[in-house]
Order: structure tokens, then sequence, then C-alpha cells
């Protein structure tokens, strides 16, 4: 990118470039105290990653972030080409469904107006990703503000409220030219498309459906999506439902295009994925790391189609962490896996209590890019229950200079 807000970043000039960078010093993570009983406003904490600093797993600079979230229900954010910064919506302001885009001033953060034309945005919103050589974005949905806000009810998936699709746009003109629907696809949270800016396919994770599914360019320009994993839910007892979905809240891809990760926040598995061939994903790393279903809990396993027995709770430096991975980003080399645990305030409320009353937790993986795997780095934790107003709620993890669920290469 040429202007403004490409300018901020280390400019690499394609994916494997980026893998050379140097080694991530700082994490930024907008973190919340809602709901968890302390009045304070929201705040953007600076994590330091440095092994060789003494602040190493510390929050060293946290930022008062309130006074510039005034639009309501927004999610991602991703550089335009034209310097400008767009934001994706997943409601209007009184909490009806509108996937719509916003666009900022890349230098001032003024808002300009909307991406979409009036009229045209999709009815449901969350993610986005846009491949500008095959003049394409494709959007996703959750559901309507008002629907999700309070907490998970079943009854809402019954009557049709949580999304099911996906919405492919015309990158120029600004409309939606298509909509997947998508079988064994409800809740399409995070999209990703390969990095190589020539590929037209990519992935998206299905939140209750447990499903990742590929979507792809077919040959008269049209798209098509298909599913490639399926994670079987679990027969339980002493839960919401008779079964668990693994809850798929978050997926990202190697700069290279090789391993696709994703996180089961509430089977609490973490996972990796050889992607070499896109329609055969591979299972080549799993790592529990909290969630609901570990021994001594109240939820007890009745049949469980991958496991013999519940997994073990996590504890980290004499810290049994609560909740499930959930919000991860990868280092550039793709050596180093940051994970967070906290989804939605509400939604943390309802399913680990603790994490209210506790604060989330930043965790680091260790990740082995020849073979395959993931391993817990035992000595990393930062512990959001200790911050200076209270326990607080930490979600997403950026880098200063890009990384890999914000950069699009154009």
């Amino acid at each position: 990118m040429a202007t403004k807000c490409g300018n901020c970043g280390p400019g690499y000039s394609t994916p494997l470039e980026a893998m050379k960078g140097p080694r991530e010093e700082i994490v930024y993570l907008p973190c919340i105290y809602r709901n968890t009983g302390t009045e304070a406003p929201d705040y953007l904490a600076t994590v330091d990653v440095d092994p060789k600093s003494p602040q190493y797993c510390q929050v060293i600079e946290p930022k008062d972030i309130h006074a510039k979230c005034e639009l309501a229900f927004l999610h991602t954010s991703h550089c335009l080409a034209s310097g400008e910064v767009m934001i994706s919506s997943l409601g209007d302001l009184k909490g009806n469904g509108k996937g719509g885009f916003v666009l900022l001033d890349g230098e001032t953060f003024e808002v300009k107006g909307t991406w979409e034309r009036p009229g045209g945005a999709a009815p449901l919103g969350y993610d986005f990703w846009y491949q500008p050589r095959h003049n394409v974005m494709i959007s996703t949905e959750w559901a309507a503000p008002n629907v999700l806000r309070d907490g998970f009810n079943p009854a809402d998936v019954e009557a049709g409220l949580y999304g099911s699709h996906l919405h492919v746009w015309d990158w120029q003109r600004h409309e939606i030219v298509q909509t997947l629907s998508l079988k064994d696809g409800l809740i399409p949270l995070e999209i990703r498309f390969l990095h190589n800016p020539d590929a037209a396919q990519g992935f998206v994770g299905c939140a209750l459906s447990s499903t990742i599914q590929r979507f792809y360019k077919n040959e008269g320009g049209t798209w098509s999506v298909e599913k490639v994993i399926q994670v079987p839910p679990k027969k339980v007892k002493g839960w919401l439902l008779p079964e668990m979905p693994g809850l798929i809240t978050d997926i990202l891809l190697s700069l290279d295009d090789r391993f696709l990760y994703f996180s089961n926040w509430l089977h609490g598995d973490l996972r990796q994925y050889d992607i070499s061939d896109p329609q055969r994903p591979r299972l080549t790393g799993q790592l529990f790391l909290g969630g609901s279903i570990v021994k001594g809990g109240p939820v007890q396993v009745l049949e469980d189609q991958e496991l013999k027995s519940q997994p073990e709770p996590l504890v980290v430096k004499g810290k049994r962490v609560a909740g499930g991975p959930q919000m991860i980003q990868l280092s550039l080399d793709g050596k180093r896996l940051y994970v967070t645990t906290s989804l939605y305030s509400a939604w943390d409320k309802q399913f680990y209590p603790d994490l209210i009353r506790e604060g989330s937790v930043m965790l680091q993986v260790d990740v082995d890019t020849v073979k395959g795997g993931l391993k817990l780095n035992p000595n990393f934790l930062v512990d959001f229950g200790k911050e200076p107003l209270g326990p607080a709620l930490a979600h997403e993890l950026r880098y200063p200079g890009g990384d890999c669920s914000s950069d699009i290469w154009i």
C-alpha cells in the first residue's frame, strides 16, 4: 500500500517476505470491564512479549479508548489501498441486524460514511475479507445485536435468528452479487482468504455448527462453498443442552498458507491443520487450554467421538485458567501462537462465570512448523484478573505493524 494507512507498517512486499520480519515485541489487546462489576471505561492494553525484556508477560501501557468508540456494534477493521479504514458492523443504532461497513479517514479516524451503496447492507454482519485481484469481498453473519447481547438462547436458533450465509460483494461496485447458503454452517464468524493475493479461495469458521467451510471461485466467476472440517459435538450432562458444540470462535492462516488454526471455545481445544491440500485439511496439532469439559467441573461427558477421557484443568504459573481458547494470533514466522480466553462478556457470564470474577488470561503456544504440533509455553501468562481497576476481559490480539489476521496484500 502506498498511502496513509499503508505507511504505518513495515510494508512487506509479499506474505513470505513478512515471515522473515523481526520477532514481535508487543501485542495490543482491547479490554473491557463490562458485566464484571467494575465501573471503568474500555481500554487498550499493551503487553510486552519480548523474552529479553524485564517487563515480559506484563501489561505495560493501558490506554483509555472509550471516548473513541462512540459507534455501536462494530467489529472487524481493515486498511484499504486508498488510505481509508473500513470497519464492519453487526447492526444499526437500535440493535437490529444490519451488515454494513463504516469508512474512516486513515489519518484522523473521522467517519467519512458507509462503504456499501445506500440501502445495500447485508441483513446481518460480522467479519469480512477482500481480495482485490479477484474484485471480491466476502462477509459473514453472527446475529442482530439485540439477539446476542444478553447471552445465548437456543430458541433464537430455532427461530432462525442466527446467521448461516456468506455474502459475496463486488469490490469495485460495493454491492452484493451472490449470497451463499451454508450447509452445516450456523453462525459463520471469522473468515480468511489465503494470504496469496492471487488465491481465489479461503476458509470460514462456523461457530455453532463447529465446521470449517472452504469457499472458492468457480470457472464461471461465481463462488461456492463446501464443508472440509467437522468437529463432532459431545453428548453431555450438566450443561445447557444435551449436546455441546465445539463453538469455533476464531480461525487464522499462517502467512505461507500452509497451516490453519482454530479455537473451540466450549470444548477447550486449539487445533492446527495442514492445508497444503485445501480441500482435505489434515489435523497436525491439538492442545487443550481449559474449556467446559475439564475433569472436576460441572459437565460430565457421556459420549465423545474424539476423546477417551475428559481433559485435565489447565494450570499455568499456579493459576487455574477459566474459560477456553478464543481469539488467537500467530507470529509472522509462524512459530508462536498467542491466545486469549474471553468471547463476549454476556456469553462469558453465561458459560464461564469464573471469567467474570477472575478476568481473562493471555497464553502463548509454541508451534512446530516442520512436522506440525502445538506445545504450551508454561512460563508465559498474562493475568488480566490483576489489573489495577479489577478483573478485565481481554479480547483480540494485534501487532503494531500488521499480522496474520489483519494484513491483506493487493
